[in-house]
């Protein structure tokens, strides 16, 4: 039992810092500045045709003058037939035409190398923006000094088990997120809402040094960007300011997808993050064996679990709460999530997956 209580004691430890350090982190609250910085929306896409009509769409809602801000689209290989017509955008459609092993980033780069902005945002084609997205990201901008800014992801509602899964673990990440930033140790964005100036993307050299990884376009610079200017970094934390994505549609699409996440952790740069993913690997894996001893009758191991239940579910309303997400089946996945996370990062050590069509 003093191993179980050692590792749950470090991770309860370890997110109650987390709760501190998103409790810190303040609030954005600026006010209107008439001078617009200029922005590069940059989209990625693949096989997206069901999606971008979507997104443009919200693009054509944003708030925000459209001199200062133009759309680049970059086709990957797309093997749908997708169509770019009837908005009144300034759009331009770029195509990656050489093999990467990170698709991702190469059409980043390139998007950058045709950018006529100042600032590089970056979303993904399945997503919808706020209205206010950049105008909010703009007054920031003018208010701090920042050069890279992050902002949170959730999903869109749906009325199934598996959005609502999907949604308490994104409020959960967003939670470590956030709290890493009150903390002044961030490790962890998502690229689905995620700003810096172009400046500063060429003198953190881009990309270079973990090209060789499918993803990471968003954790990786980030990561490089904190060693080397941490004050530069920061979370723009308001709750109308995020990006809402589609969740996965199906438990082994799903899977791929957290197995291509848990796979940058073993090249983090960051010490935090990794420890995190190691201590949270721990949790895990200890909550599925004191399962297993609850069922033959070692009642010792309730208080330990109940604690990682409730230290879990407070962590994760205190994102929904001040974003306005509504999360529900919370026991279920208080059960099943240790299985599932346990699951991802095994395979992400060993195993491969599939994406966009394309197997890593």
């Amino acid at each position: 039992m003093i191993v179980f209580y050692f590792i749950f004691g470090i991770y309860l430890l370890l997110l109650f810092a987390f709760l501190l350090g998103f409790r810190k982190d303040k609030k954005s609250d600026f006010h209107v500045n008439s001078e617009r910085i200029t922005f590069s929306i940059v989209v990625p896409f693949r096989n997206e045709a069901t999606n971008l009509n979507a997104l443009l769409s919200s693009f054509q809602r944003l708030n925000y003058k459209q001199d200062d801000f133009e759309i680049i689209l970059v086709n990957d290989c797309s093997e749908d037939d997708f169509q770019i017509s009837g908005f009144d955008l300034p759009i331009v459609l770029l195509n990656v035409n050489e093999k990467s092993l990170s698709p991702k980033k190469a059409a980043i780069e390139l998007a950058i190398h045709h950018s006529k902005m100042n600032w590089i945002v970056t979303t993904d084609a399945d997503c919808l923006v706020p209205s206010e997205w950049l105008l909010k990201l703009s007054d920031y901008i003018h208010h701090t000094a920042a050069e890279m800014i992050a902002g949170p992801v959730f999903f869109q509602k749906e009325n199934n088990f598996l959005a609502d899964f999907q949604q308490i673990e994104m409020a959960s990440l967003q939670a470590v997120t956030i709290g890493s930033f009150g903390l002044k140790i961030p490790f962890m964005c998502n690229g689905a809402n995620l700003a810096y100036s172009k400046k500063f993307f060429k003198v953190l050299n881009g990309f270079k040094g973990n090209e060789q990884l499918a993803s990471g376009d968003d954790v990786f610079l980030l990561q490089k960007a904190v060693k080397t200017f941490p004050e530069k970094v920061q979370f723009l934390k308001d709750a109308n300011f995020y990006v809402s994505t589609k969740s996965a549609p199906s438990w082994k699409s799903l899977f791929y997808q957290r197995v291509r996440w848990a796979g940058k952790s073993t090249a983090y740069s960051s010490f935090i993050g990794k420890m995190t993913a190691i201590v949270v690997f721990s949790a895990n894996s200890a909550f599925i064996v004191a399962l297993i001893l609850l069922f033959f009758g070692k009642l010792e191991v309730v208080p330990l679990l109940i604690l990682k239940g409730l230290i879990d579910v407070f962590l994760a309303f205190q994102v929904a709460n001040f974003y306005q997400i509504r999360l529900k089946h919370l026991f279920a996945t208080y059960l099943l999530y240790p299985f599932f996370s346990t699951a991802v990062a095994i395979w992400s050590l060993f195993g491969s997956f599939e994406w966009k069509g394309r197997r890593y």
